[in-house]
């Protein structure tokens, strides 16, 4: 979750004069003779005296040296109980409340003053501006009071009319306050209209509809979030935790284990595990691909030595069969092509020619993968064009793979792989910068 910048409030204060004595109401002016003129209205920008003793600069900032802020409150709050405060002697008692407040971490106080100096008209526009989203993001960052932090940030877009400075908190409190609704729709607004735009979401607001997801156990909407960081923000880790994500859907069909492990192992290569080129290579070998079984088991033991337990024996059959069958395709591929192309079912032809691929002899296989696809399979027929549309990816013909994957339906993952393997030969050169 990005952390607010907070505004240098002790700073602001001192611009504005914070630090500055107040000026006092001369004493030649009270006298008891003139207690009527005395009663008027002060003059503008003068303090009485008796508020002055109380207040007066030196004493404060001696007390405040020595952490003495018991005293100071209590002299602020005396001198507040005076009778009649003028605009000017509260303007002044909250500039104390604001600087006691910062300076102690009484961030309560902080807020108390620093909200009475924006209601004083006493403040430039632009000094109004800038204590308005100090105490948004005081209510945000340090007291925690997410309410409250977005009455004010929406204040300050009202006020300033940019809507769009703090709307990234005004979500997160929604999120924060446990309103998760109100935080999903307005962080897919925005993602709307980023897409509308043509520009990419922000990394910080596709992560914050993840964390929506996850806290509100929507998986198919933490799946929508992982999917447009992987599109928009590609990386290893987000493949991989949107591939095997997907793998656990409920509609998801197990006949596409493979199918998702060559995609895994081309998008992910570094969070492959030796249990991940396992599999493959066992589902790869359970399918007749005996090329791509042993590639798989060889990265699963680069040294070429099975570590002894229980599964060695295992282990050591799927490599056996994968390094016969690799062999003997090097030597008799040629061989299959006429009988496939005799046979009336041309899932044959489709899986010969993706053995040709894994040979890496491109050209030659998606032929043949392409009159397999013409002649006619009979089951799962779109499962023989995802695996040629990403045949076509890798060989490097992206056009052509993309035309193809486009048409391929299904809930039960083959939609899914197809439009991975789309946003994979679409990422971008270079990820955008996070936002």
């Amino acid at each position: 979750m990005s952390h607010i910048r907070l505004a240098r409030i002790s700073l602001i204060l001192a611009a504005i004069g914070l630090n500055a004595a107040p000026a006092m109401l001369g004493m030649n002016m009270v006298h008891a003779q003139d207690k009527e003129k005395a009663a008027a209205p002060a003059q503008a920008d003068t303090v009485r005296p008796e508020i002055f003793k109380l207040i007066e600069t030196k004493q404060i900032k001696e007390l405040l040296d020595a952490k003495n802020y018991a005293e100071v409150k209590t002299r602020i709050d005396t001198a507040a109980a005076a009778p009649n405060l003028t605009p000017y002697e509260s303007f002044v008692l909250n500039q104390l409340r604001a600087q006691l407040g910062q300076t102690s971490g009484d961030q309560q106080m902080t807020v108390q003053g620093l909200e009475g100096m924006i209601d004083s008209g006493r403040l430039t526009p632009e000094q109004k501006l800038k204590f308005i989203d100090a105490v948004g993001s005081i209510y945000y960052s340090n007291i925690k009071d997410y309410d409250k932090a977005i009455v004010w940030f929406n204040r300050y877009g009202a006020e300033s009319g940019d809507t769009a400075k703090q709307r990234q908190f005004i979500i997160r409190s929604y999120f924060l306050k446990d309103d998760f609704a109100s935080a999903k729709t307005e962080v897919q607004k925005d993602i709307a209209a980023a897409k509308q735009a043509g520009t990419a979401p922000s990394k910080d607001t596709l992560n914050l509809l993840g964390n929506i997801g996850i806290k509100t156990k929507d998986t198919p909407l933490y799946l929508t979030a992982v999917e447009e960081l992987v599109r928009y923000y590609p990386s290893e880790d987000y493949w991989f935790d949107l591939l095997n994500r997907t793998r656990g859907k409920k509609t998801y069909a197990q006949r596409l284990d493979l199918d998702m492990a060559r995609l895994k192992a081309v998008a992910a290569p570094s969070k492959m595990e030796t249990e991940d080129y396992l599999e493959q290579a066992e589902l790869a070998s359970l399918g007749g691909f005996f090329t791509e079984a042993k590639i798989a088991i060889d990265k699963a033991y680069p040294n070429g030595t099975i570590p002894a337990g229980k599964d060695k024996a295992a282990i050591t059959k799927i490599r056996d069969t994968a390094t016969r069958g690799a062999a003997d395709d090097a030597k008799n591929i040629d061989a299959g092509i006429a009988s496939a192309q005799k046979s009336k079912e041309g899932v044959g032809l489709v899986n010969l020619g993706y053995n040709y691929i894994t040979l890496g002899q491109f050209d030659k296989g998606i032929d043949l993968m392409k009159q397999g696809i013409a002649k006619g399979v009979s089951k799962n027929p779109d499962d023989a064009k995802l695996r040629l549309g990403y045949a076509l990816a890798m060989a490097g013909k992206k056009d052509e793979s993309i035309k193809l994957l486009e048409t391929i339906q299904g809930d039960d993952g083959r939609a899914d792989l197809a439009r991975f393997w789309i946003m994979y030969q679409n990422k971008p050169a270079a990820a955008p910068a996070a936002k």
